[in-house]
């Protein structure tokens, strides 16, 4: 009877193993809608599973890595109930690639032995031929030289020679061979190894049902290495037409899935900031307590990132100032420059397999080296699904003209459609047609809008500090156009002048935009020498200073100017200013900025004159100028 039992558990044990083992159903899905955040993604995929009768599991295979395990949803529809989720890391892509690795490195192995030998014999070569060279001379002992063993020694040195530069070059050539394999098998295997540190993920959703159905799934997360920019560009013509914004979309995804042929939404949201209010913290006054920094006057960073373990050069790092849209992402030597908007800015480093750095600016240049992230990605992490986070109410509107750039499935020259939605804290660009995204970390750049902008033109010149007129350009109504806070770079007359930075943090509606150098305005500012230019009556001294300014217009159309200077400031009641000459000027008294408005015609010229008086105590000596 015994014997019996223990076979019966010992049968429903198998059978119960094989049931478990039949119930898992591995199943694919598509990915059909990304919404990129500032930092970070929602991934929104479907499937479409046969599900048996009974309890089963279906997994869901393939998914990034990089998921943030308490965000993932996944909604059914059909006539069943899904008991749990769980996700778990998937190592088979790393073993399969590390085996690939080590077939590669053999091969490598060959390789660099195959070069070695190859330098070695150059080396031997090369000896050779330094001996050669070296026995120039002819033994000539004797009464006479032996014409035939000299014809005979010279035929042989030249023949030797000859095969030996021979021997060298052909070898040069297989060493230059043998580098160029080298170098592409070492790519191979460093590729291979970013593949097999990045693992993708499972997700396991147990299911109950009575019958055999169908079942259609949604499955959502959000991963965190995926994030895009704003940039514009800002082009001028010529002065007096309109200004040319073009908004763009800099994107950049190393989640670990490959986004093919998907539908694409860009938000200003940032998941990654919470949506809590910030809390104050005590403002405490007394002696020796500082409560904030000083304020910087560093408006552009610039740097190169690099390994902190070896020094490499990183390409396609992420940098953005923290809590804003401004960003931008190193070049393929590791440089960057970045626009900042104001004091108290944090850059935030963020690159894959790196831990993120954050640094307050304090100067124009910030070189950084980043860690590796210490932390394993081979650790398996079973989570349940988190809640679903409201989207909130929108308004849609219609801008035209986006144009994809870069490595995607469009040519540059197809136009898009983007649904701009205004929702209560965000904005949101949906791109109606589909295209791909690739998990290397380039930058895809979207054009998501352009708009042909009124801007009033006009010119200003400080000549006591130089004689070059700066022009400047005014645009309003930014604030009806959905903008954010961004690099821009500027063009006038075909040429790249710089760049600047669109905050649309400030409150104003208005935006100025800086035009650099325009030559054909001449300004210039020449000292007057006036007769009695110093006297004095009693102990008191009397000077006065007298400037002649000079305006043409070379342009061909009107233009505005607005010429700068100023007078003294008297810090004390024995220093007297009087003001003698101001050409139609407006002084600002407490500042003794005076400034001129003029209107001049094509090939105009005009002339302003600014004559004021000093009077201070004559054993006390002022600086005039």
């Amino acid at each position: 009877m015994i014997r019996k039992l223990a076979l019966l558990s010992f049968l429903t044990v198998i059978t119960l193993n094989l049931y478990s083992q039949e119930r898992k159903i591995p199943s694919e899905s598509k990915i059909e809608r990304v919404i990129v955040f500032l930092q970070g993604a929602q991934i929104e995929r479907a499937a479409t599973v046969s599900i048996p009768a009974g309890t089963s599991t279906i997994e869901f295979k393939g998914l990034s890595p990089d998921i943030d395990e308490q965000s993932i949803q996944v909604k059914g529809a059909g006539n069943f109930t899904i008991l749990s989720v769980n996700r778990q890391n998937n190592f088979l892509n790393e073993q399969k690639a590390n085996d690939e690795i080590t077939g590669l490195e053999k091969g490598l192995s060959s390789l660099k032995d195959d070069l070695e030998m190859k330098r070695n014999d150059n080396v031997i070569l090369e000896k050779e031929q330094q001996m050669l060279a070296a026995n120039q001379s002819i033994g000539n002992e004797g009464p006479g030289l032996d014409l035939n063993k000299l014809r005979q020694a010279l035929d042989f040195q030249k023949q030797r020679l000859t095969e030996n530069r021979a021997a060298q070059l052909k070898n040069q050539k297989a060493i230059n061979d043998l580098i160029l394999k080298i170098t592409k098998l070492e790519k191979q295997v460093n590729d291979l190894r970013e593949k097999a540190r990045r693992n993708t993920s499972d997700v396991a959703v147990m299911i109950d049902s009575k019958h055999a159905v169908n079942g259609n799934f949604k499955i959502t997360y959000l991963v965190k290495n995926a994030s895009w920019y704003p940039s514009y560009d800002l082009r001028a013509t010529e002065v007096n037409k309109p200004i040319d914004l073009i908004y763009r979309a800099n994107i950049t995804q190393r989640s670990g899935e490959e986004w093919n042929n998907v539908k694409l939404v860009l938000s200003s949201g940032d998941p990654s900031r919470g949506g809590n209010k910030p809390m104050l913290k005590p403002y405490l006054v007394g002696y020796n307590i500082n409560n904030y920094e000083p304020g910087s006057t560093v408006t552009q960073v610039q740097g190169r990132v690099n390994d902190a373990t070896d020094g490499a050069s990183l390409p396609g790092v992420s940098i953005r100032v923290k809590g804003t849209s401004i960003g931008t992402t190193t070049n393929p030597e590791g440089y960057y420059s970045i626009q900042i908007p104001g004091a108290g800015a944090i850059l935030v480093f963020s690159y894959i397999g790196y831990t993120s750095f954050e640094q307050p600016v304090t100067s124009g240049e910030l070189n950084v080296r980043l860690a590796p992230d210490s932390r394993s990605l081979n650790e398996v992490v079973v989570t349940q699904y988190g809640a679903q986070k409201d989207a909130g109410a929108s308004i849609a509107g219609k801008v035209a003209g986006v144009q994809i750039r870069g490595t995607s499935s469009l040519a540059p020259s197809v136009p898009l459609e983007v649904d701009v939605q205004q929702g209560q804290t965000t904005v949101q660009f949906e791109v109606a047609q589909a295209y791909s995204i690739s998990s290397d970390g380039k930058q895809l750049t979207v054009e998501l809008s352009s708009h042909n902008l009124d801007a009033d033109y006009k010119h200003h010149a400080v000549p006591k500090l130089s004689e070059d007129a700066y022009l400047t350009a005014t645009v309003t109504g930014i604030s009806e156009l959905s903008l954010m806070s961004g690099e821009a770079n500027i063009f006038f007359e075909g040429a790249f002048l710089g760049k600047t930075l669109i905050n649309v943090q400030n409150t104003s509606d208005t935006l100025s935009i800086s035009l650099g150098v325009d030559k054909n305005l001449v300004v210039k500012r020449t000292r007057q020498k006036e007769e009695n230019e110093k006297s004095f009556t009693g102990a008191t001294q009397r000077a006065t200073r007298s400037f002649l300014y000079s305006a043409l217009n070379r342009k061909a159309v009107p233009v505005t100017l607005s010429i700068e200077d100023q007078i003294p400031v008297s810090n004390s009641s024995e220093v007297t200013v009087e003001k003698l000459e101001m050409t139609n000027a407006k002084v600002d008294e407490t500042t003794g900025t005076v400034t001129w408005e003029l209107q001049l015609q094509p090939n105009e010229k005009k002339e302003l004159r600014m004559k004021y008086l000093v009077k201070y105590p004559r054993n006390k000596p002022v600086r005039l100028e």
